[in-house]
C-alpha cells in the first residue's frame, strides 16, 4: 500500500510499580499497548474508535469528523536500558486521511463468481482521492478489515453521513459524448474510465451521446435541467465550447434576456466538466494543468470549482455567441480550408491546411479598436466615487490601430496544449477580468514561420519585432478588404457565402461579413478542476 500523509508520536513502555522492570521468564508473553490517551487534534471531534486490521497489521482506528487516524498496536517488549537511560520507550507510526479527500466509502466482501449479494464481510474499503505527481491525481483504495458486520456497517453510516455533507460535490449530472471527437474515442473513455468512478461515488448519470454538429446545443436549450447538479461533456475543445455556449445561451433565456442583444449576461448556475477526449484540449489544460481522464473525473467527483472568464461575440450590436478565445487572418484561414477537406483524416487534415495557407500567406487589412484594462478599470473607479461619467468619456479610452496583420487572437484563457506548451496567451489566467490581445503585423513569410515554430517551446513567442501585444476588456475588429476570402483561389473559398471573413472561435469556424465585437465578462461560468490545494500526495 502507498504510504499516506504520517506523523511520528512517542509512546512510553509501562512500567510496573517499584520501577523494576522485568526482563527473560519473568516477563512473560509480552503485551499489547494501546494508547488509550491518544489525542485528537482540538478542533476535532471523535466519533468512533475501534480495532481494524491495515496492511496486516491491527491497527488502532480513530474516526473524527475531519480525518481517519490509525498506527499499529504495538506488543510491549521491555529491553534492557542503555546506559544512563532508565527510560525503554518505542516509536509508533501515526497514519491519516483527511475526510475532504475521500469520496466513496463501501462494505467489502468475498463472493463467488456468481454471488450478486451476501459472502464473507471482510471489512470496509475507503477510496481516496490523492495527488500522485505535479497536477495528477488518482483514486486509492484503503481497506479497514474487520469481520464484525455491525462494527463495520455502524462505521459506514457514520462515514457516509459525513460524505453527505459536502454540499458542492455533485449528486446527479448530464453527460454529453461527442463520438466524434480526435480518434472518436470519446464513448469508450467515459464508459471505460469515467461512469466507473461515477458510479463508485454513487452520482446519478443521464448520458446523451450526441448524433450531430449543434445537438447538444439544441438539448441544452429544450431539456429539463433543473434535476441536475452539473453538465459533463466528454470531447475536445469545440464539444466543451458549444456546451459552454449553450449553458449560458439557457440561463440568458431562463432570465428572460433577448439572446440577440446580449450587453450583461446572467451567470449560469450549472457548474461545467470537461473529460479531454479532443486532439489539443486547451480547456481541459487550463482547468487541471494535465489532460488525464481519471484526474479530470476526480476533480468533478469531488466538486472542486473555479469561476472563469468568458467572451461575447456580438457583429452589428447583435449576438453571434459565447466562447473564450478566437483567431482571425492566418488562424482562421486555416480552420477554413481544413474544414473544406474534412474527408482527410484530422492531423493530417490540420498539416494540409497549415502548410497551404503558408504556401497562400497575405496580410487583413484591419481597423482594430481596444479598451485596455488600466483605461477600463479607471473608468469604473471614476463611476464608483460618483465622479460623473459619460459615454463620450468611455469612448476617449479606446485605442485604435490600423493596418495589414498576418494574424490576429484574443484569448481570455492561457490556451495551452502539447503542441504549445507555453500557451498561446501565457500572461492570461482563467478569471482575472481580462484578455490578450496578440498582433502579427505584415512580415516576410520566413519570419512568420519562425514565429509560428516559437509557440512549440517555452520560449517567449511575442519576442518578434512584428508581434503587438495587448491586455484589453473589449476588442472592435473591423476587416477593410473588398472581400472575405480570396474568390479568385477555390482553395480559399471555402463557403459560397461571399464577403464573409473566417473566424476561428475555439476551434469553431464563424464566418461573419462585418465588424466583431469581442467583450470579456468576468466569472460568468463555473467549471470543475484546479483546487489541489491541501490534498494529500503519495510519498
Amino acid at each position: 500500500m502507498p504510504r499516506l500523509a504520517r506523523g511520528r508520536v512517542s509512546a512510553l513502555a509501562v512500567v510496573p510499580e517499584g520501577g523494576k522492570q522485568p526482563t527473560g521468564a519473568e516477563a512473560g508473553p509480552p503485551r499489547v499497548l494501546l494508547p488509550s490517551a491518544w489525542p485528537a487534534p482540538a478542533a476535532e471531534r471523535i466519533l468512533q474508535r475501534g480495532i481494524f486490521e491495515i496492511d496486516g497489521r491491527s491497527c488502532d482506528v480513530v474516526l473524527s469528523d475531519s480525518a481517519l487516524r490509525w498506527r499499529p498496536i504495538q506488543p510491549e517488549r521491555p529491553a534492557a536500558p542503555a546506559a544512563g537511560n532508565s527510560k525503554c520507550g518505542f516509536l509508533s507510526k501515526e497514519e491519516f486521511i483527511e475526510l475532504k479527500d475521500l469520496f466513496s466509502v463501501k462494505l467489502k466482501w468475498r463472493r463467488s463468481a456468481k454471488q450478486q449479494k451476501g459472502g464473507t464481510l471482510l471489512g470496509i474499503a475507503l477510496f481516496v482521492c490523492m495527488k500522485k505527481e505535479q497536477n495528477k491525481i488518482k483514486d486509492h483504495t484503503l481497506t479497514l478489515n474487520n469481520s464484525s458486520e455491525d462494527h463495520c456497517s455502524s462505521w459506514v453510516r457514520d462515514l457516509k453521513k459525513i460524505l453527505t455533507e459536502f454540499s458542492n460535490r455533485p449528486k446527479s449530472l448530464k453527460v454529453l459524448i461527442n463520438p466524434q471527437s480526435h480518434k472518436k474515442e470519446a464513448t469508450h473513455i467515459y464508459y471505460e474510465h469515467v461512469e466507473p468512478l461515477l458510479k463508485l461515488a454513487e452520482i446519478k448519470t443521464d448520458v446523451t451521446i450526441t448524433e450531430y454538429e449543434g445537438h447538444a446545443l439544441s438539448l441544452l436549450k429544450e431539456c429539463e435541467l433543473q434535476e441536475f447538479d452539473g453538465v459533463i461533456c466528454v470531447g475536445g475543445d469545440g464539444s466543451a465550447s458549444e456546451v459552454a455556449h449553450g449553458l449560458l445561451l439557457r440561463a440568458q433565456m431562463d432570465a428572460g434576456i433577448d439572446t440577440n442583444y446580449i450587453l450583461t449576461p446572467v451567470r449560469t448556475p450549472l457548474p461545467l466538466g470537461i473529460i479531454p477526449a479532443g486532439s489539443t484540449n486547451v480547456l481541459a489544460h487550463a482547468l487541471y494543468g494535465i489532460t488525464h481522464v481519471v484526474t479530470a473525473t476526480l476533480h468533478i467527483i469531488m466538486g472542486h470549482m473555479q469561476p472563469v472568464d468568458v467572451c461575447t461575440f456580438s457583429s452589428t450590436g447583435k449576438f453571434l455567441r459565447f466562447g473564450f478565445s478566437a483567431v482571425f487572418g492566418f488562424g482562421g484561414r486555416t480552420l477554413a480550408l481544413a474544414e473544406k477537406h474534412r474527408w482527410m483524416p484530422p492531423n493530417q487534415r490540420k498539416d494540409f491546411a497549415v502548410i497551404k495557407t503558408l504556401a497562400s500567406l497575405k496580410p487583413e487589412d484591419c481597423e482594430i479598436s481596444f479598451l485596455p484594462v488600466k483605461a477600463f478599470q479607471d473608468f469604473q473607479e471614476a463611476s464608483r466615487n460618483e465622479h460623473r461619467t459619460t459615454e463620450s468619456d468611455y469612448n476617449d479610452q479606446w485605442q485604435k490601430i490600423q493596418g495589414h496583420f498576418l494574424n490576429i487572437s484574443i484569448m481570455a484563457i492561457p490556451c495551452c496544449s502539447s503542441v504549445a506548451p507555453g500557451g498561446l496567451a501565457p500572461n492570461t489566467r482563467l478569471n482575472n477580468g481580462s484578455m490578450a490581445l496578440a498582433i502579427a503585423r505584415n512580415t516576410s513569410r520566413p519570419e512568420f514561420v519562425k514565429q509560428l515554430k516559437r509557440y512549440a517551446s517555452l520560449k517567449n513567442q511575442f519576442n518578434f519585432p512584428c508581434v503587438e501585444t495587448y491586455t484589453v476588456t473589449e476588442v472592435k475588429l473591423q476587416p477593410r478588404n473588398n472581400c472575405g476570402y480570396d474568390t479568385g483561389d477555390v482553395e480559399f473559398c471555402g463557403t459560397s457565402r461571399e464577403n464573409h471573413y473566417p473566424w476561428n472561435i475555439d476551434g469553431d469556424l464563424t464566418e461573419v461579413a462585418s465588424e466583431v465585437h469581442i467583450k470579456v465578462h468576468p466569472q460568468l461560468i463555473k467549471l470543475y478542476g484546479g483546487c489541489l490545494e491541501g490534498m494529500n500526495d503519495y510519498k
